[in-house]
């Protein structure tokens, strides 16, 4: 046998590295359909959610499972709106690098993952958390994952306002995980993102416009144009300002909050006032960008401000 016959058969040959380089691919593939970095801020506010609803520590199973729970939901919530819109994130810029559109995996192989992750999220709630939690946790992922993503989001361009309930849920989540019930100041915490939602994603929408158009979906821009999507970003963004009051206005947070909030809201203000003026897809783009630090600034405000309060309390406490 000659030494080029056998140098090639030995190429032919799986190497030791070649398997698990494979299934670091694969994993990374199955990691990416749970959109990450979405389920990381929804699971950030769920964690606030559960801080904010206790006035001292925190039961460490419901804490860990509870953050477990949602965090799995929440993924398969992802990886399943992925396996229903994969035509149409085949035909989008901004989806078509995602692991089904580029074959990475199978619609099978991803649909099993998404209902994997779906049970086993609702059996740690069930078994580890509490039955509130689990029935809340799985109506939010059929409202994102069917409600919205079959019907809503290709009905009607008010698919983002009425859809947002689900997205809103995670501070509920996280709350009646420690406590059992849903609190009032919960539903607080649900107000904020649930008016936050439609600026947020219309600013995406607004320099994606075109890919929607493409596909079908019926965003505003699309439907109603982007001037009147301009003003609905301005009105509601005026609308999260006053609302991002409330936690003040209630007492669950104090000034320190109040402040930080303020500058948060005038920021998000100025760029939806330079939008309104400006049909620009680059300050759009920006002011979808601010609109995620935006949330996850605000959200930890009231995470330090809720722990500056406990500690001012303890020190008065102590004292007198």
């Amino acid at each position: 046998m000659s030494k080029a016959r056998i140098e090639s058969d030995a190429a032919a040959l799986p190497t030791e590295a070649s398997e698990p380089r494979r299934a670091g691919v694969l994993a990374r593939e199955y990691f990416e359909l749970t959109k990450p970095r979405v389920v990381a801020l929804i699971v950030f506010t769920a964690i606030v959610g559960m801080f904010l609803s206790s006035p001292g520590l925190l039961p460490l199973g419901a804490f860990f499972y509870g953050t477990l729970g949602i965090a799995l939901a929440a993924a398969s919530a992802a990886a399943i709106n992925q396996v229903i819109d994969r035509r149409a994130d085949a035909q989008m810029a901004r989806t078509r690098g995602r692991p089904i559109p580029t074959g990475q995996l199978t619609t099978g192989e991803a649909l099993t993952f998404a209902v994997a992750l779906g049970i086993l999220s609702m059996a740690i709630l069930v078994l580890q958390v509490n039955t509130l939690t689990a029935l809340l946790t799985f109506f939010s992922l059929i409202g994102y994952s069917f409600i919205y993503t079959v019907y809503l989001k290709h009905a009607t361009p008010q698919n983002i306002v009425i859809g947002g309930a689900a997205g809103a849920a995670p501070p509920v989540l996280g709350w009646t995980a420690i406590t059992g019930q849903v609190g009032s100041d919960a539903l607080i915490l649900f107000l904020i993102i649930f008016v936050w939602t439609p600026p947020h994603f219309w600013a995406l929408a607004l320099y994606r416009e075109k890919e929607y158009a493409k596909v079908g979906i019926p965003m505003l821009p699309v439907t109603h144009g982007r001037s009147f999507t301009r003003l609905q970003i301005l009105l509601y963004t005026v609308l999260l300002s006053a609302v991002t009051i409330m936690p003040f206005a209630t007492k669950m947070s104090g000034w320190a909050y109040l402040l930080g909030a303020m500058l948060l809201n005038a920021g998000f203000l100025y760029y939806a006032v330079r939008l309104y003026r400006t049909d620009d897809d680059a300050v759009a783009r920006r002011t979808f960008g601010y609109s995620i630090q935006y949330l996850a600034l605000l959200f930890a405000l009231l995470l330090v401000d809720h722990y500056r309060l406990l500690i001012r309390e303890a020190l008065h406490s102590a004292l007198y």
